[in-house]
């Protein structure tokens, strides 16, 4: 396999990873979404906010020289005040991934990227596999929320949610 076809498996896995959880979230109401966990972004929805912060900012804003998105108030987890906005905000951010997703083969995913906050070069197969570890960080608190909720969280594992076949998340 290609590492083309490696990030793309990739790419698809995190955002039905992400719309799992998204899902699972709203199952439990717009309440139980902004309640503060004491996780690292205190609630899941500004978890969730954050981790599509986290695409937006690599996937768009690096990888297709966009930074005039890290200005924009939508971004903001304060600014997403219901599902309707966090909805929206999350297909702005695929789009934008879907804009990226054509342009990926052999050579791009070698050419160099500038992540402002990190000192160096990376490439854009390194931004594309930091945004997916973030994002597994991030679903991993909210794994531990659900777990103290005496809840099964949605599920994360790489081959369940691949081939959708139903596994044990627990």
């Amino acid at each position: 396999m290609s590492s083309k076809d490696t990030i793309l498996r990739l790419i698809d896995y995190d955002r039905r990873t992400f719309e799992a959880y998204e899902r699972g979230i709203r199952r439990l109401g717009w309440k139980e979404a902004v309640k503060n966990r004491e996780t690292g972004l205190l609630s899941f929805k500004d978890t969730l906010v954050h981790v599509l912060n986290v695409h937006e900012s690599l996937l768009i804003a690096v990888a297709q020289d966009r930074p005039e998105i890290w200005k924009d108030p939508i971004r903001k987890r304060e600014n997403i005040r219901s599902w309707s906005d966090l909805h929206s905000y999350r297909n702005r951010v695929w789009k934008g991934i879907d804009e990226l997703i054509p342009k990926i083969n052999e050579k791009s995913l070698r050419n160099a990227a500038k992540i402002p906050w990190f000192r160096g070069s990376y490439t854009l197969e390194d931004v594309i596999f930091q945004a997916s570890f973030e994002q597994a960080h991030h679903l991993g608190e909210i794994i531990g929320a659900y777990w103290q909720m005496d809840k099964a969280p949605p599920q994360m594992m790489f081959i369940p949610t691949m081939t959708r076949i139903r596994a044990s998340v627990r």
